[in-house]
């Protein structure tokens, strides 16, 4: 017989993307919040690994997915417009939480020298 059997080979592929079609969604990284909506267009980030940083319902703040204080907030973004000034960093903050606590966040960034700060929404219209 001179002709190669593919339908195993098939069959691997085929269970193979099964596999990553089911794992993709769980490999997404962070913290889980409830995005407010808005109809802003997105930015353009020439930046292939931004800098995340969340605020849960509870006021509690992340960076990635790692709980910060206020204190260690600062002294990471101190470190980070020291090491990375051009970093993008994109703060994802729950619905619910207080402006003053996200407008604190934002504060701390640019007044510590991060310059390219963006807000996480949900596409969508207004609520």
């Amino acid at each position: 017989m001179a002709e190669i059997n593919v339908t195993p080979f098939v069959d691997v592929m085929l269970v193979l993307l099964i596999i990553f079609m089911v794992t993709a969604p769980m490999m997404t990284v962070g913290v889980q919040v409830d995005l407010p909506n808005a109809t802003a267009p997105p930015m353009a980030v020439d930046d292939p690994d931004p800098l995340v940083l969340g605020v849960k319902a509870d006021g509690s703040w992340f960076w990635n997915d790692t709980a910060r204080s206020d204190e260690q907030m600062s002294a990471s973004l101190k470190e980070l417009a020291k090491n990375q000034p051009d970093k993008v960093v994109f703060i994802k903050a729950d619905a619910s939480v207080t402006y003053d606590r996200v407008a604190k966040l934002l504060a701390i960034c640019t007044s510590l020298g991060v310059t390219k700060v963006g807000m996480v929404t949900e596409l969508g219209g207004e609520d």
